[in-house]
């Protein structure tokens, strides 16, 4: 080999070895300009309060920004499909669970990405219960009261949820069914719409998470009268679990974070971390309480997937029996 021509193949290894090493590089700096987190539902609602406090702790603990994109409709998919689509780099996140994304293709078998494929569990950082709200002019004042008013009046009364397959929604049915009720489902783009014609009587019912109800607390158009977690909420001391008056009955909701599912494997530990330290801090695990939300402990990826796994075997089910569908 002649000296030009051995000069000129150490050039192109060199060239070669520094190509390999630049992502290791840039995975080492990771992150190094703000991260987009993607929330499926608009603005005030339980999903957007909660994943915002998350935001706000990540971004101390990672030094880069983690700025909230609501990207509401189709009850997820459509901020799903957002991160689906953007690069696999670790800069944008998805706020959801593998629970949130099975009852998506149990409604929508034509779904343009497979969750199982596509999306990469970072953790979990909250459940929450739903609360049953009521509109002033149905003539019940107590969960008991409600059901026998409903079963009365068959198909009279309209329930508001934030879409098709959401919890808010999931919830109410599973309640109709274990007793046989026949209510009007109104779903909703943006959750705030939803509260604002149940607040002026268009809809007479509404599941909604805690942190959506607190600004309703004393107002004398609602009445609040179940919760959806097995025991009552503390701060919500007078209202009863659903579950005293219909046994059995329980329904949360389940918050995590998602990554493109070719996410290099160090940049999903490195999300993970800094989750798992948000929910040590004293700061977080207060915000969290002020909404009614319960953090979640450290967990990772692996464990986040069982926890998810294991609710969307109580929903995916029930979308089966009611023929539910979103197509």
């Amino acid at each position: 080999m002649t000296t030009q021509a051995w000069i000129r193949r150490r050039g192109l290894l060199a060239g070669a070895a520094g190509l390999l090493a630049t992502p290791r590089l840039a995975h080492a700096a990771y992150p190094d300009r703000p991260i987009r987190m993607m929330i499926p539902y608009g603005g005030g609602g339980q999903t957007d309060v909660v994943a915002r406090i998350v935001a706000d702790a990540m971004s101390r603990n990672l030094g880069q920004q983690v700025l909230p994109d609501n990207r509401p409709g189709a009850a997820g998919v459509i901020a799903a499909e957002a991160v689906v689509r953007s690069p696999a780099d670790g800069y944008t996140i998805l706020v959801g669970t593998r629970n949130t994304q099975a009852i998506n293709e149990a409604l929508r078998p034509n779904l343009p990405f497979a969750h199982a494929r596509d999306l990469a569990t970072i953790g979990l950082y909250a459940t929450t219960p739903n609360i049953l709200l009521l509109h002033s002019s149905v003539p019940a004042r107590d969960l008991r009261g409600f059901i026998d008013h409903a079963r009365a009046h068959p198909g009279t009364l309209n329930f508001a949820s934030s879409g098709i397959g959401a919890t808010t929604h999931l919830s109410m049915e599973l309640l109709m069914e274990k007793e046989r009720l026949e209510m009007i489902h109104v779903p909703y783009r943006q959750s705030t719409q939803g509260m604002t014609d149940l607040l002026a009587g268009r809809v007479q019912a509404r599941l909604v998470g805690l942190p959506e109800a607190e600004p309703v607390r004393t107002d004398p158009r609602i009445h609040a009268i179940g919760v959806t977690s097995p025991t009552r909420a503390p701060n919500w001391p007078d209202v009863p679990a659903i579950g005293e008056v219909v046994p059995g009955y329980e329904a949360l909701n389940l918050f995590g974070i998602m990554a493109h599912g070719q996410t290099p494997p160090e940049m999903i530990r490195r999300l993970n971390r800094s989750l798992n330290e948000a929910l040590a801090t004293a700061a977080l695990r207060e915000a969290f309480a002020r909404v009614g939300a319960d953090p979640a402990a450290p967990n990772s990826p692996e464990q986040a997937d069982a926890q998810a796994v294991a609710q969307s075997n109580l929903w995916v089910p029930l979308i089966r029996r009611l023929n539910l569908s979103a197509q």
